[in-house]
């Protein structure tokens, strides 16, 4: 029962970082604002440079942040 929950959070965050990228190719292609893409809602972009900018912001417990994220997501 565990092994199927797990199975299916693990598919469900490759799905959701597809996503993710092919949100970032699409607004590399299209932009942002009004004349980008509708259905995105959203500066992806400018999000994930947040993320990072605010987890360099922080210096060690940032890169232990990153370390942890970082494992979390290559842990086979």
């Amino acid at each position: 029962m565990f092994d199927t929950i797990i199975n299916t959070i693990k598919k469900l965050t490759e799905a959701g970082i597809a996503l993710i990228a092919l949100a970032v190719v699409v607004q590399v292609i299209f932009g942002t604002g009004a004349a980008g893409v509708p259905f995105i809602g959203g500066d992806v972009i400018g999000t994930i440079t947040g993320i990072v900018a605010s987890l360099g912001s922080h210096g060690l417990v940032g890169l232990a942040a990153v370390a942890v994220i970082y494992a979390l997501f290559t842990n086979k």
